[in-house]
């Protein structure tokens, strides 16, 4: 990863994904927000079911839009997160380190929230 990547990732908070729609296979684009963590990406959503999270189950190929502090487009693959204990521990882990995520309910997330990690094919 270069450093304008690595610096956006530590500094930047929303981004702008493409997924391709399970049901019309047409490009979804969406703003959103993503965790950067002791070298890992996430990214989450409120308790409850997400088009998006469905989307990337059926494809986890997906487009990355960093535009904040960097304008790139990056080629990237989720992996849900499903195992209770590995969500709890970013739920919890997330809850920790960011102050705009205090509010959580780790134990509603766990249950309930869509999870995914995140990698760059690039």
């Amino acid at each position: 990863m270069d450093e304008a990547v690595h610096l956006a990732l530590s500094n930047d908070t929303l981004i702008d994904i493409t997924t391709t729609g399970r049901k019309t296979g047409g490009p979804r684009r969406l703003e959103i927000w993503f965790h950067y963590q002791d070298g890992r990406i996430a990214i989450t959503g409120s308790p409850g079911p997400r088009g998006w999270y469905a989307n990337m189950v059926a494809d986890p190929r997906f487009t990355w839009h960093f535009k904040q502090s960097l304008e790139r487009d990056i080629a990237a693959e989720a992996r849900p997160i499903t195992d209770e204990v590995e969500r709890r521990a970013l739920f919890e882990r997330v809850r920790e380190l960011e102050e705009r995520m205090g509010h959580v309910d780790v134990d509603d997330w766990t249950k309930r929230s869509p999870i995914v990690e995140v990698k760059f094919l690039t």
